[in-house]
Parts: C-alpha cells; sequence; structure tokens
C-alpha cells in the first residue's frame, strides 16, 4: 500500500471516530505528527478483553499462532520472550514455500502489563535487514473490545509498505485465533 493510500486510509478511519489523532501513551499523549512518512502506523479494534490480547503478544505458543502475513509462520520454538525491561523479544518468521526463516531480535525498552510495550528491534528480512527498528504497541480497554495502537518504524518506503501489509494479514489471523479463544 502506498503511503497516500495509507493517508488516505487513515483520514477515512479518523472521520468515522474509529482512530483518533492522539493515543495516551505512558500517561503521555503521543501526537500522530511524531508519526512520519518512514513509519508503520496502526489501529484496530479487536473483540476480545484487554488481558487476552496481552496474552497474545506476550505468551510464546499463542504470539507463534497468529503473527506473520499469510505463507509464513512462526516455529513456537524460535519465539523467546523475557518480559521484564531490558528483556529479550525474539522470534523467526519461516517461509511456508522455502523454509527460509528470517529472524527478529529485539529488546524489551518499557512495559506495562496490560496497557503497553516497547521494543527495540533488528530483523533479517526479506526486503533487506533492519535496525534500530522501535515497535510500540498499546492496548485499549474497550470491556469486551480492545484497540490496539501500533506505531513501528523509522523504514525505508518500500520496507515500510511491506511491514504494513504484513501486520494488516497478521492481525486477520490475530482475530481469527482470538475469537476462537473467546469461544
Amino acid at each position: 500500500m502506498s503511503q497516500p493510500a495509507i493517508s488516505n486510509h487513515l483520514r477515512v478511519l479518523e472521520t468515522a471516530g474509529l482512530i483518533f489523532p492522539k493515543e495516551s501513551r505512558n500517561g503521555a499523549a503521543i501526537d500522530r505528527t511524531e508519526v512520519t512518512n518512514r513509519d508503520v502506523f496502526i489501529t484496530r479494534a479487536f473483540h476480545a478483553p484487554r488481558e487476552l490480547v496481552w496474552r497474545f503478544w506476550t505468551e510464546p505458543g499463542a504470539l507463534a499462532s497468529w503473527f506473520g502475513p499469510t505463507g509464513v509462520s512462526v516455529p513456537v520454538d524460535s519465539v523467546l520472550i523475557e518480559l521484564v525491561e531490558g528483556g529479550r523479544w525474539e522470534l523467526a518468521m519461516r517461509n511456508d514455500e522455502t523454509g527460509e526463516l528470517n529472524p527478529i531480535r529485539g529488546k524489551i525498552v518499557s512495559f506495562k502489563p496490560p496497557e503497553h510495550f516497547e521494543i527495540k528491534m533488528d530483523a533479517d528480512a526479506t526486503g533487506g535487514t533492519l535496525h534500530d527498528i522501535l515497535l510500540r504497541v498499546e492496548l485499549h480497554d474497550h470491556g469486551s473490545r480492545t484497540r490496539v495502537t501500533l506505531h513501528q518504524g523509522p523504514f525505508t518506503a518500500d520496507l515500510r509498505d511491506l511491514t504494513a501489509e504484513g501486520w494488516y494479514l497478521s492481525f486477520h489471523q490475530l482475530d481469527i485465533q482470538l475469537k476462537a479463544a473467546t469461544k
């Protein structure tokens, strides 16, 4: 998806009241102006309580069940999550067709269960090697629903678009897994 298309999509979602120009993080407001054209910014609602969504981000088996776009899987034994500041957050994305592994290695910068976490990461991606990418994820409690706000970057334009597409596909899988877990 091109940056103009993403920007237009964000404007439509904002107009519909599905996303908001400011989000809270660590008790402070994040101004969307800090989101640049080198970043991925996604807000998505899930029909599951926040504590369950948190577990799907922080428990290895649950994370492996949804993480990655179509055609990619995450071996559970590749997932390592040390949920402490300075702890590791690692996994390997495996191309289901070729078997090629693309590792992601991160360090947890901050977290507050079940509200938010930040990870500074490096990755060997299909489109190139990434260094010092910051992933911020916030989980907003709306009772039986959770609004997830994701901000990640900086990227080159090509890698930003591939990453955004990967998150949209991954979130579709997360939605399926959460629905199964709440039945």
